[in-house]
């Protein structure tokens, strides 16, 4: 199926190439531009080119972060052979072309970065290494480790295939920077850190418990136009999506009460084998993107015209967001361009979603619709060697 084409108003993207960078387990990092098409509409009037690669991060390279302060970029490399994880640090440049500043060795399995402490700090979630660390982030960019947490279990979990061992799979820092929680889908708890703003230490702090069997991957913050502020979490092995109040307790915690809770697909019935995967913030705060993988929805036409094989896509969600109460309301649920939505990210207009389908090593751009918050046309397609775990904007 094609969607109908969405105008989204001022397309900041039309005028200007811009990079992304995508890193995949393929152990490359590589460098993509995407413009508009000199050749005419293409897809939907752009093109995606690869402009570099970097072969320099390990074996399995797993999650990209921008550093906001500087034109700094991490990769950790999940490293699933060796008996390591790394942490890598790169410049960017106008060209796309990465220059490797520093290369650090971790714990295994990391998955997710965040910075925090205004540029200070980076810290990182360790999926099969059951941990969380933390690092100083040096006048050149590179990094030196602060801290490592090493999580245990006193027994498997509802689900023993995967919750086996604790399994912490995202970093996000609060709307205040003075907290990071992190999903853990093996203890189905949603761990607590304070943030030391002199030293960027991190204090363990009470951690909040999930519905067992729930599986915690990903969430995100909201600094609501009500003055609340609200925790959305997408959890893997349940397929749900919830919100919660936050409310402080002091400088040490954090409490969360649940105000909303749903399937992924709303109303609709879970697809067998679904696996919920990322939940992002519109940059204007008004929706929160999910993704699904493992649930073919849709045929889609090939984005090589010669090819007239169908591809099936799983989907991407789009749910509008009360201010007032944190609830949420699903407003779509479109296709992702292909298999398994690991992860994807908007600009920073919002009216484009790069999203990497790790399945297919494939990487697509859709327009995406600001005002009413709904995914678009594809723009552009490009093919990545390996399986494709994270798509970043180089803005």
């Amino acid at each position: 199926m094609r969607f109908q084409h969405v105008a989204a108003a001022g397309l900041t993207t039309s005028a200007v190439a811009v990079n992304l960078f995508v890193s995949s387990y393929s152990g490359i990092v590589t460098s993509l531009q995407l413009a508009p098409s000199a050749q005419g509409p293409g897809i939907g009037g752009y093109v995606l080119t690869t402009t570099a690669s970097n072969n320099e991060s390990g074996p399995q390279p797993s999650w990209l972060t921008k550093d906001p302060y500087n034109n700094v970029i991490y990769c950790v490399d999940e490293a699933f052979s060796t008996p390591n994880g790394t942490m890598t640090a790169y410049t960017t440049s106008k060209s796309g072309t990465l220059s490797l500043i520093d290369t650090q060795a971790t714990v295994v399995g990391p998955v997710s970065t965040v910075i925090y402490n205004e540029g200070k700090a980076l810290a990182a979630a360790h999926y099969s290494g059951s941990a969380a660390t933390s690092w100083n982030i040096l006048p050149s960019g590179g990094l030196k480790s602060l801290q490592t947490f090493m999580f245990n279990l006193t027994a498997p979990g509802t689900i023993p295939s995967r919750q086996e061992a604790p399994h912490p799979h995202e970093v996000i820092l609060d709307p205040t920077g003075s907290f990071i929680v992190i999903p853990d889908l093996g203890a189905d708890l949603v761990r607590v850190f304070a943030i030391n703003p002199k030293t960027s230490l991190l204090t363990e702090s009470t951690p909040f418990k999930v519905p067992a069997g729930s599986g915690p991957r990903h969430g995100a913050f909201l600094k609501a136009d009500s003055g609340k502020t609200f925790f959305f979490l997408i959890s893997e092995l349940a397929n749900t999506i919830a919100s919660y109040e936050v409310s402080y307790l002091g400088a040490t915690g954090l409490n969360f009460t649940n105000v909303f809770l749903s399937g992924t697909y709303g109303n609709r019935t879970t697809p067998d084998g679904a696996a919920a995967a990322e939940a992002i913030l519109s940059p204007d705060n008004k929706f929160l993107l999910t993704s699904s993988r493992n649930a073919t929805l849709f045929q889609l036409d090939n984005f090589d015209k010669t090819n007239s094989t169908k591809i099936p896509s799983d989907t991407l969600h789009s749910w509008a967001i009360d201010h007032a109460m944190g609830k949420l309301s699903l407003k779509q649920i479109a296709p992702a361009g292909g298999s398994f939505p690991r992860q994807f990210s908007v600009n920073k207009a919002g009216d484009m979603v790069a999203v990497g389908l790790q399945m297919d090593g494939r990487v697509v751009v859709i327009e995406r619709n600001v005002a009413d918050g709904t995914f678009g046309d594809f723009v552009a397609s490009m093919d990545v060697a390996g399986q494709v775990t994270s798509v970043i904007w180089d803005e």
